[in-house]
């Protein structure tokens, strides 16, 4: 109780008055108070028994203490309700001699010796700690004294900090206001000039140590929330501070709480929140010189020389502008007198990266931007929808998309959906396209169909530059063919929700790639914009990219509207002729001649896989529109052995396939070996030409069986070609397997959903098991799309050393959160990964370990994870590289003895980068398969964990093999797909004969 002389006192705190330490001897009494002053706290008060002072209030002190030494923190830390008293009391085992409720005092080391056998200290035991918002002051008197510590979650970027003292007290110190928040307190201005618990020292400049900024700005897209979050984490990681700053670049302007410094636990769940979370503004303030003025100081005045913009091509030329201007900008500011030269002298250099988010994916020098392929699944999944309604009263719809200048949007969505006619702006009709699009329509409600799907770009327009509404195609169809149609625009639907898989991990990795690239950026060094070439993370000049995306405006404005499709990505072109191959069918005229004309089978083998169908349909639409005869072997090679299920596939036949998940002829495992006699004698029966296998490693396997056996089984001197399909990704010959994307957007649905269950219970982590065989692509790429805390894989494999580091990082974030964060936790293991360490045992030992800390769950989704719906990119991959496989069957057949000799008759396709490649069996089979493991012996994938592990806090920093060397960054943007096998030519329309390939056996 405190007496009402001490209650005037300025040095006790309302609330807590103060803490008691004891020490049994002199010198571990006299070795805590020096502890104590050490770290900046005051003596107020001394007391000894033997030597009592007058004027002492003696009811405030204990009667049985020897001596007593009272320490303070800094008075101006009492202004924020922070300050405390420390009461360091000697009490003698003498004294304590009759005392029979006093504890018993035990002799403590005089040495700070902490525990070695606890990897967390918090756990340990009850803590005292304190509030200091200069943790790194702490960590530099801890060092400077020799103290031990431990910080979290790391040194870089703490907001705890947890030390012994010399009497074995754990003592904490924290930046956050109250122990139920992460959101670290901002200092008042009179604080930021003196230190509250630390006595002034100078500060020492590392000049490694950067101030990293991010802003988003221009129109949202799905994706920029994960931007945001790798470029905080990553900037942490590597020895940085993280700024965001909020609202785009008005915020920029504005300045003040707009610019917050980030922790690691501040962008936790991020990854699964759509839009942005930091805001986006178009802001006119920016344009003006003034405005730019104001941003500019107010970098400067937050020690900020780093700037990660992620936006369309107007948000990165206004970033551009900024950097250039930036000399200019410091100059007149300090002749105003905003800033002094001393302020400005750090910071003579801005550097600026770009990150494109633009759900159009209208920029030149990358594949993809961030939310293209999640605003293409939500057209897709409108379209889908809007397909049912319309096949009940066979009406027409006319859906109006987004994207500007750019039709992207439109082809992707054509070529997905199976729509009827698209409108784009790079490829305009000519005059009488009314009749043209007529025709078709009318041909396609002649062949069955019931439904008319014309998806019409915002920007659409003639070849006289006139534009073509959603309204006048509706007039034409009403008008012409008398159809009941109706109008759908999408709007910003095709903005919202949150990412796709695909739109998470190139938000992801191409953040990381912005934080390196300010990193290690020179003066005078042009800014780069981060982008995706071939499959790989790439910097490209940000001027020079942002002037070719303009080019397509102006080429289009000026009727160059061949020189419009090639400014555009490689994949563009290719998408374009693949929906005309594909949607449009050939009149007897355009097709090949009698002679000529083949007989394909297509199988499936192996386990279902979204996209299956899409790719089905794509290979005998383009068979019928070439004149060819497209088979359907039904439940793969059993079905033909023992059913002789054999149909063919007609043009209504396929109608509505693309969008079916599963497989619609029926898929098997058997491989032919089972009789390979009967299966010959079949192939003989129908005359087949070539073969199409779509599957999984089944397929691949199969693949082999069959071009083996041709020395006996003459049958089997066909070109036959394999199209892989699995989940799994583990087929060799390709970067990307049909059915992988909807697998990983189905694992971050679930995962999404189990997270959230886990945050509303706040102290629960899932295990979840994936599929994949014995290939750890689905759990990386999960884990990288989901934010996974940790990712087991059968590459690695589990060890007890592994689990229990992940236990004890499981122990750290939970301390740190509080049980406040409502970002849940989960762990993925791949269902091979470990044949003792399985699922249920990982959270046996996860629930043990916890000692009621927190518990975990098990989830398996099983099944689930060959997903419903093919996702788009799946749906589009498939038509693309189905019309390529009859090319190549077309173009490699001949005599028996002509296929039985080309090694090339017999091929893999697969995406090497951006590439279409065939890479022949044979080679295959001798350099690049694990027949063992059934999967390849290489694959870019797994050169990514490092960076899982790192994005999730797994680890503390980046090795070198996590990352790309800068050397190999700027050769990537030279190369273009070097590797076993060439890129396929483009595909040519149909009625034309394709010309022969040239395909390269091995590097």
């Amino acid at each position: 109780m405190v007496t009402p002389d001490a209650q005037n006192l300025h040095n006790y705190l309302a609330g807590v008055s103060f803490i008691s330490l004891v020490a049994p001897d002199e010198d571990l009494f006299y070795e805590t108070i020096t502890y104590y002053t050490d770290l900046g706290f005051l003596e107020t008060l001394v007391y000894d028994r033997s030597n009592p002072t007058a004027g002492e209030h003696q009811d405030d002190l204990c009667f049985l203490s020897d001596r007593e030494t009272w320490l303070h923190t800094d008075p101006e830390q009492e202004n924020q309700g922070t300050a405390i008293t420390i009461k360091i009391r000697l009490v003698t085992a003498t004294r304590l001699e009759g005392e029979p409720s006093s504890p018993k005092l035990l002799r403590r080391s005089s040495t700070l010796h902490p525990p070695t056998d606890i990897r967390d200290w918090r756990g340990a035991k009850q803590a005292l700690v304190l509030f200091s918002p200069k943790l790194d002051k702490i960590i530099e008197l801890l060092q400077k004294k020799g103290y031990a510590y431990q910080a979290q979650p790391n040194e870089h970027a703490p907001f705890e900090i947890y030390t012994y003292d010399p009497l074995s007290t754990l003592v904490g110190f924290t930046s956050k206001p109250n122990p139920f928040t992460t959101i670290v307190k901002s200092l008042p201005a009179a604080s930021q000039q003196n230190p509250t618990i630390l006595p002034s020292v100078e500060p020492t400049l590392d000049a490694k140590r950067r101030k990293i900024a991010v802003m988003t700005s221009g129109g949202d897209s799905p994706g920029m929330n994960g931007a945001v979050r790798a470029v905080v984490r990553t900037a942490i990681a590597m020895g940085h501070d993280a700024y965001c700053i909020y609202e785009g670049y008005e915020g920029l302007v504005q300045g003040g709480d707009l610019i917050k410094k980030m922790g690691w636990e501040d962008v936790r769940g991020w990854l699964s929140e759509g839009g942005t979370l930091i805001g986006t503004a178009r802001s006119a303030a920016f344009r003006q010189r003034h405005g730019r003025l104001a941003a500019a100081k107010n970098l400067v005045i937050n020690g900020i020389d780093g700037l990660i913009v992620c936006g369309g091509d107007g948000s990165l030329t206004g970033a551009d502008l900024f950097r250039e201007e930036w000399p200019g900008l410091l100059e007149e500011l300090i002749n105003s007198e905003e800033i002094t030269k001393e302020q400005a002298e750090p910071f003579q250099t801005l550097n600026i990266a770009g990150l494109v988010g633009s759900i159009d994916n209208d920029m030149s020098c990358t594949d993809a931007t961030i939310g293209a392929y999640s605003s293409l699944a939500r057209i897709c999944q409108a379209v889908d929808y809007i397909d049912a309604t319309a096949a009940s009263h066979q009406r027409a719809f006319i859906i109006e998309v987004m994207g500007r200048h750019c039709g992207w949007l439109a082809v992707m969505s054509g070529v997905s959906t199976g729509a009827d006619y698209i409108f784009i702006p790079e490829k305009p009709p000519g005059e009488g396209w009314e009749k043209q699009m007529c025709d078709i329509i009318a041909r396609h409600r002649k062949l069955g169909k019931r439904k008319t799907i014309v998806i019409v770009a915002e920007g659409a327009i003639d070849r006289d530059l006139k534009p073509i509404t959603s309204e006048y195609v509706k007039k034409v169809l009403v008008d012409v063919l008398k159809l009941d149609t109706r109008v759908t625009c999408l709007g910003h639907v095709q903005r919202g929700g949150t990412a796709v898989a695909y739109d998470r991990m190139l938000a992801s990795l191409q953040g990381v790639e912005a934080v390196r690239a300010i990193v290690n950026a020179k003066p005078g060094s042009p800014s780069p914009m981060i982008a995706i070439t071939e499959n790989k993370i790439t910097r490209k000049p940000l001027v020079e990219a942002v002037r070719m995306t303009k080019g397509v405006a102006e080429a289009i404005k000026n009727k160059e509207f061949d020189r419009a499709m090639k400014l555009r990505d490689a994949e563009f072109d290719e998408y374009y002729r693949a929906f005309i191959a594909t949607t449009v069918p050939g009149k007897e005229k355009e097709r090949l001649p009698e002679e000529k004309r083949k007989r394909y089978a297509i199988v499936h083998v192996g386990a279902p896989a979204g996209g299956m169908n899409a790719a089905t349909r794509a290979a005998a639409l383009y068979c019928i529109s070439r004149g060819h005869r497209a088979f359907a072997i039904h439940n793969g090679f059993p079905g033909l052995v023992r059913h002789d299920s054999v149909r063919e596939l007609t043009w209504l036949g396929v109608e509505g396939w693309a969008i079916r998940g599963g497989s619609e002829i029926g898929t098997n495992r058997t491989e032919p070996g089972v009789d390979l006699g009967m299966v010959a004698w079949y192939f003989q029966k129908y005359q087949f030409d070539g073969l199409l296998l779509i599957g999984g490693f089944e397929a691949y396997k199969s693949l082999s069986e069959l071009r083996k056996a041709r020395q006996s089984y003459p049958a089997f001197r066909i070109p036959m070609v394999c199209l892989p399909a699995t989940i799994s990704n583990n087929v060799p010959g390709t970067e990307y397997s049909i059915g992988s994307d909807t697998c990983l957007n189905a694992l971050i649905d679930y995962c999404d959903a189990i997270k959230q269950s886990a945050s509303a219970s706040r102290r629960r982590v899932f295990v979840v098991e994936c599929q994949g065989g014995r290939s750890g692509y689905v759990a990386t790429m999960g884990g990288l799309s989901t934010g996974a805390l940790a990712v087991y894989t059968p590459e690695e494999g589990i060890k007890l050393e592994t689990l229990m580091k992940d236990i004890n990082t499981l122990r750290g974030s939970f301390a740190n959160d509080q049980g406040m964060n409502r970002a849940g936790k989960i762990i993925l293991r791949n269902e091979k990964a470990s044949a003792t360490y399985t699922t249920e045992i990982i959270a046996n030992m996860i629930r043990e370990e916890a000692q009621g800390r927190f518990e975990s769950r098990t989830s398996i989704p099983g099944h689930v994870q060959q997903g419903g719906t093919p996702s788009p990119m799946d749906r589009v991959r498939a038509v693309r590289l189905a019309t390529k496989c009859i090319q190549y069957l077309e173009t490699h057949g001949g005599t028996k003895a002509e296929v039985h000799d080309n090694p090339e008759s017999a091929a893999v396709i697969g995406i090497k980068g951006a590439a279409v490649v065939f890479t022949p069996m044979a080679i295959l089979e001798a350099t690049d398969t694990d027949w063992e493991n059934r999967r390849p012996k290489q694959a870019y994938w797994r050169n990514l964990r490092g960076i899982v592990d790192v994005l999730s806090g797994r680890k503390q920093t980046f090795d070198a093999a996590d990352l790309v060397d800068d050397n190999e960054i700027q050769e990537q943007t030279q190369e273009h797909g070097q590797g076993q096998a060439q890129e396929e030519p483009a595909q040519e329309p149909a009625g034309e004969r394709v010309g022969e390939e040239q395909i390269q056996g091995a590097a």
